[in-house]
């Protein structure tokens, strides 16, 4: 099963839905995994995972804010230029 980290930038509609469905009421400690990424440094992110992938959600005040709105507002993503909405490459992976 391939893990994909995914930060903030290039979150998809597919994963915030998968996201919002797998904590509807957001998350809290016992949810979050943290892990060393290949540079050595700590991450903190949720799971959600589809039949072939694992994403390692990476977490902050930006995500949360980004799973609130979208759960209110489905144009939130097509109206915000922050996210990149092609899935994540490949080479997000660590």
């Amino acid at each position: 099963m391939k893990r994909i980290i995914v930060e903030y930038a290039k979150l998809t509609t597919d994963i915030l839905d998968m996201l919002i469905e797998k904590y509807p009421d957001g998350y809290d400690y016992s949810d979050v995994i943290s892990f060393k990424n290949a540079k050595g440094d700590t991450v903190k992110a949720i799971e959600v995972k589809t039949e072939d992938t694992i994403y390692l959600v990476k977490i902050s005040e930006r995500l949360e804010n980004a799973m609130e709105e979208y759960a209110d507002d489905e144009d939130f993503f097509e109206d915000n230029d922050d996210f990149d909405a092609n899935l994540p490459d490949e080479d997000d992976e660590d």
